[in-house]
This record gives C-alpha cells, sequence and structure tokens, in this order.
C-alpha cells in the first residue's frame, strides 16, 4: 500500500533528528527510496520535511502547551507526528483540518491515538492561536519560541544587532525564499532570458541575477545552460570581484562553483581559472556544471586553501576566499542550522585565518584578494578582516559598487534590508 507524504515526513524527521543527518541529505535519500510517490507528494513531503525543521521549536512550544503529560513521556514517533500535523494545520491549506486530525491519529499506535486526537482538537477547537511569551518580559525566550531558534542564538542575535533589529532579521529568514538564478551571458542577456522565461524579474542589484517564479521548471533550464543557481548576495559578491578577459583568477574554496562560474563568465571566457576544493568528491559538481554553461578556461582540482604552492605566489589578478563559516546567514535555506550550537563557530576562526594567510601572498600588485561568508556573526567577517589587515599593510579596503549598493570596502548583506541571504564581503586590494 502506497505510503502517505506525511507519514513519510514524520518518519524522516524522526530518522533525521536521531542520526544527525545533514536534512537535504536525509531529504534526497529518503526521497530515492520512495519511488512511488507522484510529484505532487514528493513536493509536499519536502515541503513538512523543511517546515517541520523550520519551526521544529515553535512546534514543540505549542504541544508542551497542550499535552496533559509531561514533554518527556511524549514518544518520539508520536512528537513528530503532531509536529507534522501541527505544521499542516498552521502553515498549510491543500487538507482540511478534519482531515489532517484523521491521518494524524492514524499514523500512531493504538495506545497514542485518543491523546493525539484530543491535542490536536483543542488546538483547532481554540482558533489555532497560539500565545507566545511576553516579549518584554521574556524577550530571549519569546525569540526562541517565536522564530524557532535556541535560546542562546537569539541572545547572540540581540548581541549584535540590538533586539528590535535582531527580531527583524530572525523574522525575515522566516519568509518564502525565492529562487535566484545567475543568467549565462555566453548564451543570451539578462533581457533575452526574461523575455523567454515567462514571469521572471530582474534581481533588484545582481546586474545578471533573475528571481524565477515557482511555476517555472529550473531542471529545463539548467540542462540548456541557461542559467545555474546562485543566490543575490552571492553574484553581488562577484560583482566587487570585478574580474575581467585575460585574467588570473583563482577560487579556493570553490565547491559547489557559483562564484567560479560567475567569475568564469564576467572574464567572457577568456584568460584562465583555476578552482580548488579540499574535497576530491566535490570537485565534480564544478566540472559538470562548468561544461553545462559552456566555460572552458576552468580548472579544478584538489588542495588544501590553508596551504598556498611556492610556484603561484604573485601570480594572480583575482583570489576568491569564500572560507568555510559558521551559516548563519543562510537559515532560510538551510534550517537545520540554527540548531546548531551558535558557540561552535569559534572554532572555524583559526582556518579562516589561515586561508586569509595563505592567500595573500598569491596576488598580484595591484590585484584584488575577495573574503566573503555566509553568516552574520562579526567574529568571522569584519574581526577577520580587521586581523588580517593588522599584519598585512600592503592590502588596504577598496571600494565597490553593486547597483544601488555602495561599500567602502565591507559590507554585510542582511534578509530583512536586502531581501538576500546573509552575507559578508571584504574587497581588499593589494597596494
Amino acid at each position: 500500500m502506497m505510503r502517505s507524504a506525511r507519514t513519510i515526513a514524520a518518519e524522516l524527521l524522526l530518522r533525521a533528528e536521531a542520526a544527525g543527518q545533514y536534512a537535504d541529505r536525509a531529504l534526497d535519500a529518503a526521497l530515492s527510496r520512495e519511488q512511488g510517490l507522484d510529484a505532487r507528494d514528493r513536493a509536499l513531503v519536502t515541503t513538512l520535511f523543511y517546515g517541520v525543521i523550520e519551526r521544529r521549536i515553535t512546534l514543540d512550544y505549542i504541544i508542551d502547551g497542550l499535552s496533559d503529560i509531561a514533554p518527556s513521556a511524549i514518544e518520539a514517533s508520536v512528537r513528530a507526528t503532531l509536529r507534522v500535523a501541527l505544521y499542516q494545520l498552521l502553515y498549510l491549506d491543500r487538507v482540511p483540518d478534519h482531515a489532517a486530525v484523521a491521518e494524524a491519529v492514524e499514523m500512531v499506535p493504538r495506545r497514542s491515538k485518543g491523546f493525539v486526537n484530543a491535542l490536536l482538537r483543542s488546538f483547532c477547537r481554540e482558533g489555532k492561536g497560539v500565545t507566545y511569551p511576553d516579549a518584554e518580559r521574556e524577550p530571549l525566550r519569546y525569540l526562541s519560541v517565536r522564530y524557532s531558534v535556541p535560546p542562546k542564538t537569539a541572545a547572540r542575535f540581540v548581541s549584535v544587532f540590538g533586539r528590535t533589529r535582531a527580531e527583524s532579521v530572525l523574522a525575515a529568514f522566516q519568509r518564502h525564499t525565492h529562487t535566484c538564478v545567475r543568467v549565462n551571458t555566453l548564451k543570451l542577456t539578462r533581457a533575452e532570458f526574461l523575455s523567454r522565461v515567462a514571469g521572471t524579474v530582474p534581481a533588484e542589484n545582481a546586474p545578471y541575477g533573475v528571481i524565477l517564479p515557482d511555476n517555472v521548471s529550473l531542471h529545463a533550464l539548467l540542462a540548456e545552460g541557461l542559467c545555474f543557481v546562485q543566490d543575490e548576495a552571492s553574484q553581488i559578491a562577484v560583482a566587487a570581484l570585478d574580474a575581467g578577459p585575460s585574467m588570473r583568477v583563482i577560487d579556493l574554496c570553490a565547491a559547489p562553483g557559483s562564484k567560479s562560474f560567475g567569475a568564469a563568465l564576467d572574464m567572457k571566457n577568456k584568460g584562465e581559472l583555476r578552482s580548488f576544493d579540499l574535497h576530491e568528491n566535490k570537485l565534480s559538481l564544478i566540472r559538470r556544471g562548468a561544461e553545462a554553461l559552456g566555460i572552458e578556461i576552468l580548472t579544478a582540482a584538489a588542495a588544501d586553501a590553508r596551504r598556498a604552492e611556492a610556484s603561484e605566489l604573485g601570480q594572480f589578478d583575482r583570489v576568491i576566499c569564500d572560507v568555510p563559516c559558521s551559516g548563519f546567514g543562510v537559515l532560510a535555506k538551510k534550517p537545520d542550522i540554527r540548531y546548531k550550537d551558535i558557540d561552535e563557530a569559534a572554532g572555524l576562526l583559526p582556518v579562516q585565518a589561515a586561508i586569509l594567510e595563505a592567500a595573500a601572498p598569491l596576488v598580484k600588485c595591484g590585484g584584488v584578494l575577495l573574503y566573503s561568508t555566509c553568516t552574520l556573526l562579526p567574529e568571522e567577517n569584519e574581526g577577520q578582516v580587521k586581523a588580517f589587515l593588522a599584519s598585512h599593510p600592503e592590502f588596504a579596503l577598496t571600494p565597490f559598487t553593486v547597483g544601488e549598493i555602495a561599500s567602502a570596502g565591507m559590507l554585510t548583506l542582511t534578509p530583512d534590508k536586502h531581501g538576500t541571504d546573509g552575507f559578508f564581503i571584504a574587497k581588499l586590494q593589494k597596494t
């Protein structure tokens, strides 16, 4: 018998949480096993899976508030079913409330049916409202429950942005995320792409960026090599790099390759582009992507970005350092990151500093070093750049302008102000 999308989602959530798997890998593996699902149900599994992860703290707060038994006494599989059902009741409108409740009751063991039925019907009967903790008396608990982040993460965002702005940023991470692509200008202009693909609109600041509507088949566009997926923030970083034809460019942490591809397009497929990554198994992504786009100047190889080759010192016009980071700027696209221990970001600081240190001697005199992350934590961003400049007087911040965005050399993009991923860019010129 065909299993329902809700059953599959609940089982997958339970398995992924227990195993500590990355959400995208767990989902891909599960969908590959469920061969009988049609496209609509596969989409529903994906929506429920990512949606429950994104709202897990909020959903558990509701469950524990309605439950007449202790939170620790609720079986893990029953809690997973309740999370799926509550997410459906709160955030989706495809299935009537009574049907969602009935299916949840069917999904749990006989001993838990009465409990699940009573809890969900009580929630519906009370208008599906949620009474959050008091924002004035318990600001960190309020932010944690309302935006589904651990209290420690809420506290860290408040320390960085202040109470009001922190809520604005966290709220922006819960909005529907659109798909942004960069047009392959080796094959067509952005104007031609916009006229060819109905419903698309230009990105606000990225010069070759396009926002796709939900009903467009991304797979077909990628198969034709007309574009590649790249958030507008990442495209702005590549535009700030200002790579051009005949330059020598190196991307030290390139996988999955979008910045390398963007640089190659800006170079008009002329010059030399070298893309490295620490992990050999990721290089196929870069090579396949370059081939689909018609990029011929790119070569990919495995290398440790913390160690520069002596033969390459002073050889590159542009060096890209998109370093490994904590990821606390992409919570909308990778919701499982929100449950990481934010203090663990400190462990990445020596790696980031070592990559910058190794990158510096690769840059030609007059060349540019671009440092970027997809996090909003200042110790990984401004802190790293300031420490680097203090020990490298031969480098200086250099201004850049992309679209309507102008920077003196360091820029933090945020989802609430710019509608992009949370992203940091620093442009340093070797003087």
